[in-house]
C-alpha cells in the first residue's frame, strides 16, 4: 500500500462557497475516453457555471470567449455531451444532466 501525504502541506486544497464536484463515474464508467477533450473542457465550464439543478445560462459566445473557441468547436464539444447524455441543450440554457450508470455505445 503506498503512504499518501500532502506533497504542499501549507497549500491544502480548501472547499470554497461555490464549490461544485463532479461524478467519479465519468472516471470509472469510461466518459474520458468516449468523450473528446474539448466536449471535457466545455463540462468543466458547466459544472463550474451551473446551479445546484445542473443549470447554466452561459451564452455560446460567453462559452466561446471563455474556451478560445470558434462556434463550430462548441457545437461540436456539445453535440458529444449530448450523445452521451451529461448534457441538455435548449438555447439559451445549459442542464448538466446525472451521470448515467451505462454509457452509450457511440463514440465521439
Amino acid at each position: 500500500m503506498i503512504d499518501k501525504f500532502p506533497l504542499e502541506s501549507e497549500n491544502l486544497r480548501r472547499i470554497p462557497k461555490g464549490f461544485g464536484w463532479d461524478d467519479h463515474r465519468l472516471l470509472r464508467n469510461g466518459y474520458l475516453r468516449h468523450c473528446s477533450t474539448d466536449a471535457l473542457a466545455l463540462y468543466l465550464v458547466l459544472i463550474c457555471a451551473a446551479d445546484g439543478q445542473g443549470l447554466s445560462f452561459y451564452g455560446d459566445g460567453l462559452v466561446c470567449t471563455l474556451l478560445g473557441w470558434s462556434r463550430g468547436r462548441l457545437d461540436a464539444a456539445r453535440q458529444c455531451l449530448i450523445t452521451n447524455r451529461l448534457i441538455a441543450y435548449e438555447a439559451p440554457l445549459y442542464q448538466v444532466l446525472e451521470v448515467p450508470d451505462e454509457i452509450c455505445e457511440v463514440r465521439q
